[in-house]
């Protein structure tokens, strides 16, 4: 069982955004309304109460969503280029089929499937939309318990992995082990083409990278962000644009006691389902929304 539960990314219209998922990645809607205040204060963004939001499901009926929440763009956001959730990571049965249907939609091929450098257990590619979303859509090649991977149910399936983008790896890794008491790989240095185009880097260039596991599936990865990364720029009171939001299991809240960026309530809604939820806030401000549930 995977403890991710949902990736929210901030769009600037809500109808566009649904209507491509739901064509090109065969999603569905299973949930639309209003930010509660309540939320909205939750999450550190008050501005962002009452805006749309939508959560969709994938087609194979997994529940880990996306959710989209509409917010005003931000003129001097670029991405893979600032600190925080950087990127959503789907999983694929065929990302050749897949690649072949990205070419005709209106989302952009950044980087065609390739084998990734060090990581013979997946076959990557990377979208980009026209909310400036970072997707990349991954074929499981080794699926089990021993890679901590899943088996994609559909074409294109559920979030499997969230991306964060860091200043410093190795601290916002020792948090994760500290606050979520979750194991993480030793880092490891590979060429990562995305953050090598988008910051001009030499083919030469290595980024670290270390991904924690918990519920026995991978389901985080941290990056090494170069020195020209920044903070990333925002409305005041809104929620950051890009990826905004990482929704996540965990069994135990007395744990986080002391750790909370906002307290846990109990929230309604497809992402949450009746169940404690609660905001804590990673080394580099990223907000991690957890819900009460899963196995460690």
């Amino acid at each position: 069982m995977t403890l991710l539960k949902c990736a929210t990314h901030v769009v600037a219209d809500l109808a566009d955004a649904v209507a491509r998922y739901e064509r090109w990645m065969d999603y569905r809607t299973v949930e639309q309304g209003v930010v509660p205040a309540d939320l909205a204060q939750a999450w550190s963004a008050p501005a962002s109460a009452g805006r749309r939001y939508a959560v969709l499901q994938p087609a194979s009926g997994a529940e880990v969503f996306l959710r989209f929440v509409e917010g005003d763009p931000v003129p001097d956001y670029a991405p893979i280029r600032t600190y925080g959730w950087a990127a959503i990571e789907l999983c694929v049965s065929d990302v050749e089929a897949v690649n072949a249907r990205m070419i005709e939609s209106p989302f952009e091929v950044i980087g065609p499937p390739r084998p990734l450098d060090g990581f013979a257990t997946i076959k990557p590619m990377q979208v980009r939309g026209s909310d400036l979303e970072t997707v990349y859509l991954t074929q499981i090649l080794q699926p089990g318990p021993d890679t901590g991977l899943p088996q994609p149910q559909s074409l294109v399936d559920r979030p499997f992995i969230m991306v964060l983008a860091c200043p410093d790896l190795r601290k916002t890794a020792q948090w994760v082990k500290d606050v979520l008491g979750l194991p993480m790989i030793d880092p490891v240095a590979i060429r990562y083409t995305m953050i090598e185009k988008a910051f001009g880097l030499p083919e030469t260039a290595k980024t670290e990278l270390t991904t924690a596991r918990g519920g026995g599936q991978v389901f985080l990865e941290l990056d090494q962000y170069p020195d020209e990364a920044t903070e990333r720029p925002r409305h005041a009171g809104a929620l950051p644009p890009g990826v905004a939001i990482t929704t996540m299991f965990y069994p135990d809240f007395d744990r986080l006691d002391g750790h909370w960026a906002s307290a846990p309530v109990v929230r309604e809604g497809a992402v949450y389902a009746g169940r404690r939820s609660g905001v804590l806030m990673t080394p580099e401000g990223a907000l991690l929304e957890i819900v009460e549930g899963g196995e460690l």
